[in-house]
This record gives structure tokens, C-alpha cells and sequence, in this order.
């Protein structure tokens, strides 16, 4: 089998389940595991390097709002690789190509493979696409043996962090305009011993303002921008607190989004258990390389 691969968290989980070996196109974002920057690449970004994040956002809705894509489908090595199996989503436009463009592009081509859409909205749902993927690939057993590791790491925080005081976590995934996380988030901030603030469970991510961020009254910031990793996270964070931005008594913690938070697939456990080291030390260990506490 030959596989196409539109989005990264698809990516990480086709080679957790064993399917490593047949992924022969990725993303210019598919960077986990190592292997996968050996794979062709067949979508970048029409975005140009470099930009703000208020920059970033301004582009991103003057091309959608011209219907124009983010992302640049390359389909001379789409027609090359000749793929059996192509995954993408149709969640947001924002993160990857989307699925009209991709069954555009191989009736165009006049390419027979099968396209699957995966498009987890929560925790539960991130856990059950593995499965889904493992089975499209052939790779059942294992991705059912992943899916069950998952549950029972999530089982170990939820009896070490149960019974304890569950402090208010708001998570901003954009800072300039602030976003505030939704979709499986949420789930994860409640998996990890907290209660989430401002985005809700299954839900998109929305615009917010700082007002709001304050007025949410949270006991925890946790600045998580997608792309921008644990490094450009600290600097974000830093800014928003020297914008005053953020109450001077609140903790502001930045964390790794794209290695444990805004892609679908396993690593969100270890943003799980990250997390939880954060909320409650003294029960779990901290996660250093995924979480950094800002301005304290």
C-alpha cells in the first residue's frame, strides 16, 4: 500500500500503528517521528515564512474570505506517488488540506486510490481515529494495542490527580488575537486534574479577548500557540505578560502545542501528563520538555 499522508497528526499515528513503511508522501509540517522528513513532501504553506502572529491571522482570513487555500497541494507528486490511500481531514482549512480539494485533485489526476477523512473533535475521538487509520492501513491489532495504552495512561493521571482540588485553566492557542482551545483541549485540561476555561469540549476554537481571559478568573494561563513550539511559546508568553495582558497574580505556563496539544494523535497524553505535572506536582512528575512556567 502507498500512502499519502495531508496531515501530521495522521503522520505520527500511521507510523505508531506500523504503517511507517508505506507512507510515501507527507506535509512541509509532518516533522514526528524523524523518519517522516525522508517521505516526499505534496502540501506546503501559502503562507510566506516569518510572519507575526496578528500578521498570520490577518492573511489567513483575507484568503479565505477570497477562497483561496492555505496550502498548496503538489499534484505532479500526487500523480507520481500514485496512492492507494489518501488521509486528510475536513476540520478546519486552517490546519490541512481540506477534503474537497484533495478528492478534486485526484479525479483530476485520475487517481483511484480511496481518501479517508478523519476528524476527531475530542479526546475520545483523537483515541478511536488511531483505531480507524490502523484499520484503513491493515494495521488493526496494533493500532487497537495503541488505543489501549492511551486509555490507561489517561487512567493512571486520572487516579493520581482524583479527589484533589481542580484548578481553572484557561488555554490560549493564539495570542495576537487570542484563541482560546477547543475541540479536544478541553478534554485534556479536565484529563490532566483541571477545569477549562472559555473553550468547551468537541467545540471550535474561538476568538476571545484578554478581557476575557481575565475576567474567566483563572487560577492558570497556559499559552499554546500551533507552530510555534515550546521556544516560541515562551517568547509569546513573555510578550502578552509584559503587554499586560495577563494578571500580574496569575501563573502563565507556555507549553510545546505541536508536540502534545493541537495535533490528533497520541502525543496528546503526554500533554496530558504534562499538564498535569504543572496542576499538581507533587503527584505528578513535570514534563520540562514539553511545559515551561513564564515570567515567575
Amino acid at each position: 500500500m502507498r500512502i499519502v499522508s495531508l496531515l501530521p497528526s495522521a503522520t505520527e499515528i500511521l507510523f505508531a500503528v506500523g504503517a511507517g513503511d508505506d507512507v510515501a508522501g507527507v506535509t512541509f509540517e509532518c516533522d514526528f517521528p524523524e523518519a517522516a522528513r525522508t517521505r516526499r513532501i505534496v502540501s506546503t504553506s501559502a503562507l510566506r515564512p516569518g510572519m507575526t502572529p496578528a500578521e498570520i491571522d490577518a492573511e489567513v482570513r483575507e484568503r479565505i474570505a477570497r477562497g483561496e487555500d492555505l496550502y498548496r497541494l503538489d499534484e505532479g507528486a500526487l500523480r507520481e506517488l500514485a496512492p492507494d490511500l489518501v488521509v486528510t481531514q475536513d476540520l478546519c482549512a486552517v490546519c490541512a488540506v481540506d477534503v474537497g480539494s484533495v478528492d478534486a485533485a485526484m479525479a483530476h489526476l485520475g487517481c483511484d486510490g480511496s481518501v479517508l477523512t478523519v476528524d476527531p473533535q475530542t479526546l475520545e475521538e483523537v483515541i478511536e481515529s488511531i483505531v480507524t487509520i490502523g484499520t484503513a492501513t491493515g494495521h488493526e491489532a496494533p493500532a487497537e494495542e495503541l488505543a489501549a495504552e492511551c486509555r490507561r495512561r489517561l487512567a493512571v493521571v486520572r487516579d493520581a490527580v482524583g479527589g484533589l482540588a481542580r484548578p481553572k485553566v484557561a488555554v490560549v492557542e493564539w495570542t495576537d488575537p487570542p484563541f482560546c482551545a477547543g475541540h479536544w483541549v478541553p478534554d485534556m485540561v479536565e484529563a490532566a486534574g483541571g477545569r477549562a476555561l472559555l473553550g468547551r469540549p468537541g467545540e471550535d476554537s474561538h476568538r476571545i479577548t484578554w478581557e476575557d481571559v481575565a475576567a474567566a478568573n483563572p487560577d492558570l494561563v497556559v499559552i499554546a500557540p500551533c507552530g510555534y513550539r515550546l521556544e516560541g511559546a515562551v517568547t509569546l508568553a513573555e510578550q502578552a505578560i509584559e503587554e499586560g495582558f495577563i494578571p500580574a497574580d496569575v501563573p502563565v505556563w507556555a507549553v510545546d502545542a505541536d508536540a502534545a496539544y493541537v495535533r490528533p494523535g497520541p502525543r496528546l497524553v503526554d500533554g496530558v501528563e504534562a499538564l498535569a505535572g504543572v496542576l499538581h506536582r507533587d503527584v505528578m512528575p513535570p514534563r520540562n520538555d514539553l511545559a515551561q512556567q513564564v515570567g515567575k
